[in-house]
């Protein structure tokens, strides 16, 4: 059953925090350092709840479950707060000559109420870890969790609501596409922060724009991991199947198909083979360490994936359970479903190659992934796709760490998204950079002023 959506609620808190914003009390660091407190004493004081969500909505692991959303979460929590009074601080612009004397800075003021839509595969560190970024800014945020994981919405929801004020932070529930239209249609909000598909951010895009908007959108793609002959086989091909199965397979910056150099092909699929035995025994669906798919409709779209090429292993699913087997699969064809649309699941293409320019005409047909992957021991190699792929961001050797390195930003380019987060990225996404010039009264510059011909050649020699 759905929830029931209180609009009537939703204009009154939007208007509640309008006013909490305009108040000043969100600008101070103690302010935001008290509610970056709040956080981590949610998270802390209901972590077992947590795990218990992510249980029941997507069958992760403990383990799992903790390492990509709770301790994600908390590292980013912890690097934001070391770091906030340093990021608040204005940052001093060396000033022109021709504006002397004069002092000149940036500000970075906070936008005002913001919006965080959230996805469903990672139902809580998707939604928190964006919210922290807000937080840290100085902003009021509306946060809309997926309704397809629906006990971690719940829980969110009823967290949100015990350690904060609605003017202050509010949550919504209830169908994407109603809320969305609630929401974004009706409301200008100072950001909106979208993370999931290309085309719900393109509605949401649309949305935004009727009231001039900013829009930050995380989005996904088909990301490739490219490996070369010169590598460690049997460690390449546990990592990338690592990163693939990790979520079973449902996460927007696993390695989507593998490109092998057609002189280690063979090798590589039985040490993958190998390595998905390793992890998850004869009979994965046994395994405590495989989750399950989020829905139904998810399901029913893997399943149209699998006509796409040869099955290598897997390929079985288990409707009721809503398990999907994990699926290696050879002999693709490259105009299937399969190698058109993000498979967000746990199958596995991999696709032979002999030579560079093979690779790129493979990965051109879906520009812009959000990851790319590079396993090689040649910097060569390296440098030849890094300046020829268009991607977000990457790694080489490894799949998925960029995204837990809150030192650097992570965030799509082209059909990928717009806009990044994490870190300062994320405390700047969610601020405005205002530029500040201040003169003093004396002394008074007189080439300013009219008349001009007296000083012309003096002011074309300062501005030259």
């Amino acid at each position: 059953m759905e929830k029931e959506i209180n609009l009537a609620q939703i204009d009154q808190v939007f208007e509640q925090q309008q006013a909490f914003f305009k108040s000043g009390a969100t600008r101070s660091y103690e302010f935001r350092i008290k509610q970056l407190n709040l956080i981590k004493a949610l998270v802390k004081e209901n972590e077992q709840a947590i795990l218990d969500a992510l249980k029941q909505d997507l069958g992760k692991h403990s383990f799992e479950a903790f390492s990509s959303e709770i301790g994600t979460v908390m590292q980013e929590l912890n690097h934001s707060m070391d770091h906030l009074r340093q990021w608040m601080e204005n940052v001093a612009v060396d000033t022109p000559l021709v504006h002397q004397p004069a002092r000149t800075f940036i500000m970075h003021d906070p936008l005002g109420v913001v919006l965080i839509v959230a996805p469903w595969n990672y139902p809580f560190m998707l939604c928190i870890t964006p919210l922290i970024s807000a937080i840290a800014a100085g902003n009021c945020v509306f946060i809309k969790p997926s309704n397809q994981t629906k006990a971690t919405s719940a829980l969110i929801q009823r967290l949100i609501s015990k350690y904060f004020k609605p003017e202050y932070m509010f949550v919504v529930e209830g169908p994407g596409a109603v809320v969305g239209t609630e929401l974004i249609s009706k409301h200008r909000f100072d950001r909106v922060f979208f993370t999931g598909s290309k085309e719900i951010g393109i509605e949401i895009m649309k949305m935004a724009a009727e009231h001039l908007s900013p829009v930050t959108l995380e989005l996904g793609g088909k990301s490739p991991a490219i490996v070369d002959e010169n590598v460690n086989i049997q460690i390449a091909a546990k990592r990338i199947v690592w990163g693939k199965f990790w979520n079973a397979g449902q996460t927007c910056v696993a390695p989507d198909y593998v490109l092998v150099h057609e002189s280690i092909y063979d090798e590589f699929i039985d040490a993958a083979k190998t390595a998905l035995e390793s992890f998850f025994g004869n009979n994965p669906q046994q395994s405590e360490s495989f989750g399950r798919i989020v829905n139904q409709k998810r399901l029913n779209t893997l399943k149209t994936y699998l006509s796409g090429g040869e099955i290598i292993c897997g390929g079985t699913f288990d409707e009721s359970a809503l398990y999907f087997a994990p699926t290696l699969m050879k002999n693709i064809n490259l105009d299937s479903s399969i190698m058109k649309e993000e498979i967000f699941g746990p199958i596995l293409p991999i696709i032979s190659y002999s030579s560079k320019e093979d690779v790129l005409k493979i990965v051109d047909r879906n520009p812009y992934p959000l990851a790319c992957y590079l396993f090689t021991k040649k910097q060569s190699f390296e440098k030849y796709f890094l300046e020829k792929i268009r991607f977000g961001g990457g790694a080489i050797n490894m799949p998925l760490i960029q995204f837990a390195h809150f030192g650097i930003p992570v965030g799509g380019v082209g059909f990928s998204g717009m806009g990044s987060y994490h870190g300062k990225t994320g405390f700047d996404t969610f601020s405005h950079q205002k530029p500040i010039i201040k003169t003093g009264y004396f002394p008074d510059i007189p080439i300013r002023y009219a008349p001009f011909m007296k000083v012309s050649k003096l002011v074309r020699w300062l501005m030259s």
